[in-house]
């Protein structure tokens, strides 16, 4: 079989001002730690709605050292979702932490609050919801939850900068303690990779500073300083930085966002349009409260299909979609089955991974890439 056409399900796009940017920075004097990190912080943070930005080499060192700084150490645990990517939960593990699942919603994907609350113990530290596919989690309900339990939150919101919550921009951490990015690829904004942490604490924020760069200050010492040239290393911390040149064309990318987010919305209306009431599968709503940005565009398969997604699967990828699965629930991970967590924990988690199928969403598709993908799909339904 030829294919004509191949969309993939997410993609970066990178124009000449990208590209110019970063030879800009291959020319100066700082290639990395240099003054382009902060410009890239603090443009984020007004972006966001929030006081600080702290950039980190990805999105995982930056879930990492938040977590860190939050206080999580061993025989800890964090509440979070298992329909997320491994990273939300594995930066537990890093500090000996214990990952407690908590199932979702049917519609959303996103952690069902109704159930959280009876999975916080004494030892429960953070609870950490993940705005699934780019459609923000109804934090207000979530940080009285929280509040009542004297536990901190923080957001993984990989999937959803510039998407907003009661009209305010996902990053503000009205609702928690800190908000972690991702600038991976096939997210909105890329520095190739690269992750960020948004909080409103300003100790937090310098924590955060010296977690990415081996613990160390140059600030604040216990002993006297012998010199402009002293330095002090205070907690155990990574070589997590981020450089000036990926620094440089998220820079370029944050001028463009708008535009790649309202393209998003663009293309989700016109597959909303298309799919209504169709027979085969349902997509995600937004609630009232929240907009989404859409990372991705999840079909959920109905009943009468569910145990055909593998011949589905495979038949809209011969078909020139290259559609993804978001996501195979964490605890099913072999490495999580070794540490004792069980099948049929998260019912509905489980559920939605044997309907979810992720097809094309990013800005760059133009509406004849919308409508080749509208047919595609339900000339694969039909054929069944």
């Amino acid at each position: 079989m030829v294919i004509i056409k191949f969309l993939p399900y997410g993609k970066q796009h990178i124009d000449s001002a990208d590209i110019e940017s970063v030879v800009d920075i291959l020319k100066s004097d700082f290639i990395t730690q240099g003054p382009k990190i902060q410009e890239f912080e603090e443009k984020l943070a007004e972006y966001c709605g929030s006081k600080f930005a702290v950039a980190f080499n990805s999105g995982t060192s930056a879930l990492h050292g938040s977590y860190f700084v939050l206080g999580l150490q061993k025989n800890d645990q964090i509440i979070t979702s298992p329909n997320t990517f491994v990273a939300t939960s594995n930066a537990a593990l890093y500090l000996d932490a214990e990952p407690i699942f908590s199932d979702v919603e049917r519609e959303t994907g996103n952690l069902d609050f109704s159930k959280v609350e009876e999975k916080i113990t004494n030892k429960t530290r953070l609870i950490v919801p993940v705005h699934y596919s780019g459609n923000p989690a109804d934090l207000k309900e979530l940080s009285e939850i929280a509040e009542d339990n004297n536990v901190k939150i923080i957001e993984d919101a990989a999937h959803s900068i510039g998407a907003k919550y009661n009209g305010e921009k996902i990053g503000n951490s009205r609702y928690s303690d800190m908000t972690i990015l991702s600038f991976h690829p096939v997210k909105h904004l890329t520095t190739g990779e690269g992750g960020l942490v948004l909080t409103n604490n300003d100790e937090y924020c310098e924590k955060l500073q010296m977690f990415r760069s081996h613990g160390i200050t140059k600030n604040h010492f216990t002993n006297k300083s012998e010199g402009d040239w002293y330095y002090e290393m205070h907690y155990l911390g990574y070589n997590y930085r981020i450089t000036d040149i990926q620094a440089a064309l998220g820079l370029s990318q944050l001028d463009k966002l708008d535009e790649f987010i309202k393209r998003r919305r663009e293309i989700a209306k016109m597959y909303n349009r298309a799919f209504d009431n169709n027979p085969f599968f349902k997509t995600i709503a937004e609630k009232e409260c929240c907009k989404s940005s859409y990372h991705l565009f999840p079909i959920l398969i109905e009943d009468e299909f569910k145990n055909n997604k593998r011949q589905i699967f495979s038949k809209l990828r011969n078909e020139g979609l290259g559609v993804q699965v978001h996501y195979i629930p964490v605890y099913l991970q072999p490495y999580y089955q070794k540490l004792g967590y069980k099948n049929g924990s998260c019912p509905i988690a489980e559920d939605f991974y044997h309907r979810e199928i992720s097809i094309p969403m990013y800005p760059t598709m133009d509406n004849a890439d919308v409508d080749y993908v509208i047919k595609k799909v339900f000339k694969v339904f039909e054929s069944l």
